[in-house]
């Protein structure tokens, strides 16, 4: 279980993805599993992710808490057809089996 992030951690991470390009695209696929193993990927690597809806923008608000409960992030922000998700990196270090 993620510990909550502070309102302070919440401003930083924002202001940080602000400036990052979508590194992917919900499209016609959703959140298939090679999708979300994909992005658990990216979160090992990056801890901070920007995703962009294509598709299924009518079940943003479902699908972007669901993205995040499914790789154990945080959902930062959703913004248009835009979300962002954080997992730090001792998080991630527990999710992956070893």
């Amino acid at each position: 279980m993620l510990e909550p992030l502070g309102n302070p951690q919440i401003r930083k991470f924002k202001a940080t993805a602000q400036r990052l390009e979508p590194m992917f695209k919900i499209g016609k696929a959703g959140l298939s599993e090679g999708f979300v193993r994909s992005v658990s990927e990216a979160l090992d690597q990056h801890e901070l992710v920007k995703i962009k809806f294509v598709e299924f923008k009518e079940e943003k608000k479902e699908l972007a808490p669901s993205l995040a409960e499914k790789t154990s992030s945080h959902l930062i922000m959703r913004v248009g057809n835009v979300m962002v998700l954080h997992r730090p990196k001792a998080a991630a270090d527990k999710a992956s089996p070893t």
